[in-house]
């Protein structure tokens, strides 16, 4: 992974696992041993999305970089689409508190987008490829 792509990585990465480790411990006075389980469950859910989605982002600009908007579109959809499906599936699981799960998910999912839309802005990202070389004569 190019170290662009890392940085990136780990910019949206480490806020999301603070953001959840927030929500753990709330969850845990609120909710008990569950609220905590909950809440580190919802964190390992987005992180593992939203990270498997960014490389597989990646690996696309660096394919075909003219996909690399709609690609990116159709991405964070499916993610959103995929988290709700995983959602409706463990909303009647009694082994973690449903609650901290869902709050711990939209807060991680949220903080991961905006760290990671500002990881793009901070990046020093050549989206021009010029051909001509400084210096050179044509």
């Amino acid at each position: 992974m190019p170290s662009n792509d890392a940085r990136i990585l780990l910019s949206a990465a480490i806020p999301a696992a603070a953001t959840g480790a927030i929500a753990a411990v709330i969850s845990g006075v609120v909710a008990g041993g569950k609220g905590a389980l909950g809440a580190v469950l919802g964190t390992v859910v987005v992180i593992a999305f939203m990270g498997i989605g960014l490389v597989v982002l990646q690996r696309t600009a660096k394919s075909f970089p003219h996909l690399f908007q709609a690609m990116g579109l159709m991405l964070y959809t499916a993610q959103l689409l995929l988290l709700f499906i995983v959602m409706a599936l463990l909303k009647n699981a009694t082994f973690f508190d449903f609650k901290a799960f869902a709050f711990t998910l939209l807060a991680v999912t949220i903080v991961w987008i905006a760290a990671q839309a500002r990881a793009y802005m901070k990046a020093k990202i050549m989206y021009i490829d010029d051909s001509e070389k400084p210096g050179s004569s044509t």
